[in-house]
């Protein structure tokens, strides 16, 4: 799934966690979600320049996800997928949300995240992950309009 936010995004991304996958995968899906909202957060800075909204409805097969992005500079996400399937392979799909809020927390963005269609667990997560990578990519995109502006009526994200 990170391979398509990366690749979706149009990000360049090289990760590595070691983690206590012995146990299960909490940790490290959420440690993952916090190093990368840190990243994200660090990258886009004060947000000088950049569109701030992205928003996107995403269809992948039987599946049909709609995300939007506001890089608020406050962390808040609504989740609403209903996998239906507790399991993905070994994955526990609980660990989606942990993953989203763990990021939208320490990347200060607001993130909603809706399943309009589905039944196929996997593609459920799967459209989830390209839609918010194709949201981001466009709220951080340059909006030359700004001209070098914070897109905030406040001068402050």
């Amino acid at each position: 799934m990170l391979t398509l936010l990366a690749k979706h995004a149009r990000y360049d991304l090289t990760l590595r966690c070691k983690g206590d996958t012995d146990v299960d995968f909490h940790h490290s899906v959420e440690d993952i979600g916090i190093v990368l909202g840190s990243a994200f957060a660090e990258a886009v800075g004060n947000a000088v320049g950049v569109a701030r909204y992205g928003d996107i409805t995403l269809p992948m097969d039987e599946t049909l996800v709609l995300a939007a992005v506001d890089i608020s500079g406050r962390g808040w996400l609504e989740l609403d997928l209903d996998i239906g399937s507790k399991k993905v392979g070994d994955f526990d799909t609980e660990l989606v949300r942990e993953f989203f809020l763990a990021f939208t927390r320490k990347a200060g963005i607001t993130l909603h995240l809706r399943k309009l269609a589905g039944t196929n667990a996997h593609h459920i997560i799967e459209g989830a992950f390209k839609a918010f990578a194709r949201a981001l990519a466009k709220a951080t995109a340059v909006d030359a309009r700004l001209d070098g502006e914070i897109p905030s009526t406040k001068g402050v994200i």
